[in-house]
């Protein structure tokens, strides 16, 4: 009897044993999952974060539009005034205040036209820029900043990424960085391109390399030999440009501010003759050519 119910007691602590390794196992197993979405929870954070940024960046650029087209309604408010006083204080001449109508009428739908013009630029330039930092990874996005300013894109391109250290040649990470630029380039052909180098205060002392200006032209130079050598962009359409030392946009005189001054700027504008154009295409009025028209309303603004 008391060897059976030493038996007994063997068999139910070999139990308790086992039942607590497996308790050990599922509780080690729960903490490793607690741990994978620990961590999923706060990549999840950080990217929200992100979002929030990029939304906020796109709000401001919206508002400063926003503020733009308020200034042109203005504008035309202004001129509608001018017509009102015309016809007050008009009695006579029933003829010369119907063409007084017909110019600023042609002027109104002149602006309206450059109004619906500028636009069309904006939202152009709003997809571009949204369609290029969508493109660009989370690392990237720390050595590349693109601004949309008076319908102007600006890329600008920190030294340490795109250049190989205290040269001119273009580094292997930034081939990455450039070629999803060049396809965004591609992608508007009307564009022009202005590659614009610009360095620190820092004396250069590299042979064959005179100064910053020589420094800041050749690094724009291989720029734009990379985009059109190896990503197709068609050469007519850049132009290579250096800045030297002399458009800081931070104070030269701590490490972070030259690091912010070391850049180079891809600039992407529409055509100077395409606006030539836009302008030069004012609505027809009854009276005038559109010329004439445009004319009329330039003297009626005060322009």
């Amino acid at each position: 009897m008391i060897s059976k119910k030493i038996i007994m007691m063997g068999v139910i602590a070999t139990g308790l044993l086992l039942s607590g390794c497996v308790g050990k196992k599922k509780y080690a197993a729960l903490q490793t999952q607690h741990q994978d979405l620990a961590e999923l929870y706060q990549k999840g954070q950080m990217e929200l974060t992100e979002s929030r940024a990029r939304v906020k960046s796109l709000e401001d650029q919206l508002e400063q539009e926003r503020k733009n087209n308020a200034s042109l309604k203005e504008a035309l408010a202004r001129l509608q005034g001018s017509l009102d006083n015309s016809i007050n204080q008009n009695t006579q001449g029933n003829a010369n205040i119907s063409k007084l109508v017909d110019e600023i009428n042609a002027s109104n739908k002149y602006i309206q036209h450059l109004v619906n013009t500028k636009n069309k630029s904006d939202s152009l330039n709003m997809v571009l820029t949204n369609n290029l930092t969508r493109s660009l990874s989370r690392e990237e996005m720390r050595d590349v900043d693109v601004q949309v300013l008076k319908g102007v894109v600006y890329i600008s391109l920190s030294d340490n990424m795109l250049y190989k250290s205290g040269s001119y040649e273009i580094s292997d990470r930034a081939g990455e960085t450039l070629g999803k630029i060049a396809k965004i380039i591609m992608d508007y052909r009307d564009y022009e391109v202005l590659i614009e180098g610009n360095t620190d205060t820092d004396p250069i002392s590299k042979q064959n390399i005179r100064n910053n200006w020589d420094l800041s032209a050749l690094r724009a130079s291989s720029v734009v030999q990379a985009l059109q050598n190896q990503y197709g962009v068609d050469p007519k359409r850049l132009t290579a440009g250096g800045r030297g030392e002399y458009n800081p946009i931070a104070e030269n005189n701590t490490a972070e501010g030259k690091a912010r001054n070391r850049r180079t700027q891809i600039i992407i504008t529409p055509k100077l003759d395409q606006f030539m154009e836009l302008i030069d295409k004012a609505p027809e009025s009854s009276t005038d050519t559109p010329a004439e028209a445009g004319a009329t309303g330039n003297r009626n603004m005060g322009w």
